[in-house]
């Protein structure tokens, strides 16, 4: 069965961990090494060739912010670039987006202190083209008038926050019985791009992961080992940036229920969508150098049924949503045995078939690879 492997590789990575590996996989197919983080971080304009707008951003945000601005368009990066000759400025569309960027920069700068307010997504949603005609259509009409009286009764009768988080961790067994997990090992499969192949998940407490999937084109690493993570595929390897990090060291949180209050400061609870049929309460949450989350809990069963999370980049915000289901129970403890990973370009499920606990894992797992990173 043939299979693209660049797309493939590069989504397969970006979705085990519903972080912008986008830039890694780019890094790798182009011949493009990272640079270390240890190191002074360089420039976009530094970093890579022909940038005349956000020059002074740090280059590990320029992919994320292109991903951005494609998925707030709806298009694909050839409908801007040059394919494999993305520094040219052949068309027309490159010189409109470095417009309109500029445009949204200097609409926050004189109306909104600077802060990043309107994006790219304001007007275009999902569009190429905005629409600049309102649509008359009846379903497309909000009731803005009535939401926000039905908001507020709404919002007054919620549950406190910590009352849902404790609901929560009762739900998945309790501390003291998550607290006895050590070790986590998940076998199964993931289905993407109409392929179905083998995945292995380690996790180590409190905070180590580690997924391997295989398709036929090779072998793709995604890890978090407590302090670095890393991609690797059969090209060779790359390390995460910080942005990559943090959202990396959420996925391997082998005590989430539990660390949620200790990991993030600030809660609000809102009405949150019904989600296969299920009322659901919504809690946001931020905390500091962690990406803000979009949480929704099973108001019946209490049990975390989405996660979504969002990366920040200079032009806008990146969702990532996780959604958990088939919920089983395994040494005392409840645990998600599918959960599907969607982004803007694409979506993953991996459904697990075999879980064993407190069993030994092979440390050299969690190490990351040295040397030079791919080119």
């Amino acid at each position: 069965m043939k299979v693209n492997t660049r797309s493939l590789l590069c989504l397969t990575a970006l979705f085990l961990t519903a972080v912008d590996l986008g830039t890694a996989a780019r890094r790798i197919a182009q011949g493009d090494s990272a640079e270390s983080s240890s190191g002074p971080v360089p420039t976009a304009e530094q970093k890579y060739k022909n940038i005349q707008i956000l020059k002074d951003i740090p280059a590990d945000q320029l992919i994320p912010s292109m991903q951005f601005i494609a998925a707030s368009l709806g298009v694909e990066c050839e409908f801007c670039h040059v394919e494999h000759a993305p520094d040219k400025d052949d068309k027309k569309t490159k010189l409109t987006a470095r417009k309109m960027i500029t445009m949204m920069l200097a609409i926050n700068k004189a109306n909104f202190d600077g802060d990043r307010e309107v994006t790219c997504y304001t007007c275009h949603r999902g569009a190429a083209h905005p629409v600049d005609t309102p649509i008359l259509s009846a379903e497309n009409i909000p009731a803005v008038a009535s939401h926000a009286h039905e908001d507020d009764d709404q919002q007054a009768n919620l549950p406190a926050a910590q009352k849902i988080l404790d609901k929560y961790l009762a739900a998945v067994g309790g501390a003291d019985a998550l607290h006895k997990i050590k070790t986590r090992v998940q076998k199964g499969n993931i289905e993407a791009f109409g392929e179905k192949y083998p995945i292995d998940i380690y996790s180590q407490a409190p905070d180590q992961r580690v997924s391997v999937s295989h398709p036929s084109s090779g072998d793709s690493v995604t890890a978090f080992n407590g302090q670095v993570g890393w991609l690797a595929m059969p090209h060779g390897f790359h390390k995460m940036t910080d942005a990559e990090q943090q959202s990396a060291s959420i996925d391997a949180q082998l005590y989430f229920a539990s660390r949620l209050p200790e990991l993030y400061q600030e809660f609000r609870v809102r009405p949150g969508d019904v989600i296969e049929g299920k009322s659901t309460y919504m809690i946001s949450a931020r905390g500091k150098n962690l990406p803000a989350l979009h949480l929704y809990f099973d108001q019946e069963s209490g049990l975390l049924v989405r996660l979504i999370r969002y990366t920040e980049t200079p032009v806008g915000r990146n969702p990532a949503e996780v959604d958990y289901a088939d919920y089983r129970v395994h040494d005392g403890v409840k645990i998600a045995y599918r959960w599907t990973l969607t982004r803007p370009n694409g979506r993953f499920t991996i459904q697990v078939d075999d879980v064993k606990q407190n069993v030994p894992i092979d440390e050299k797992l969690f190490v990351m690879p040295t040397g030079q990173e791919s080119h």
